[in-house]
């Protein structure tokens, strides 16, 4: 984890890589409890045997799960000392580049992007990437926007 003292300390970290979280097996039992909460039961995620014969050679992780397993995966990727609340702010740019497959392992990792100060303390851009283990293409790609008060 990377450690800021404080506010200005992210400032000057801009471009900074902030490493990898832990792995994360993808699990169907996941996906199966992430189409309850959503609705989507669309059979590439939630029908094994009939996505074994579909394009992806078995289920798959919706992607909008793939991207709500980031502050899961990337939670312990820096920590900011001497505030009084990081809040999620929204999205940039999101990709799914690459689908992920029921039992692979995911992990991110961050990039801090941009810094902006603002009157109740920063907003701050961290691009994180979802890997796949053994995959060359990432499963997700997005710009999340936080703001850090003092």
């Amino acid at each position: 984890m990377r450690v800021f003292e404080n506010i200005d300390a992210v400032e000057a970290a801009v471009g900074e890589k902030l490493g990898h979280g832990e792995w994360l097996e993808v699990t169907q039992e996941r996906v199966n409890q992430f189409a309850e909460a959503t609705g989507d039961h669309q059979w590439i995620h939630v029908d094994p045997e009939r996505a074994a014969a579909g394009p992806f050679g078995g289920p798959i992780a919706h992607g909008y799960l793939t991207l709500s397993l980031l502050p899961l995966l990337g939670g312990d990727l820096m920590k900011v000392e001497n505030t009084s609340m990081t809040i999620n702010y929204g999205l940039g740019k999101v990709r799914f580049p690459q689908p992920v497959l029921v039992g692979s392992r995911v992990r991110a990792s961050g990039e801090i992007t941009s810094f902006e100060s603002t009157p109740k303390g920063a907003r701050v851009v961290v691009t994180m990437t979802v890997e796949i283990e053994g995959s060359d293409k990432p499963a997700c790609l997005a710009e999340t926007i936080r703001v850090i008060v003092p």
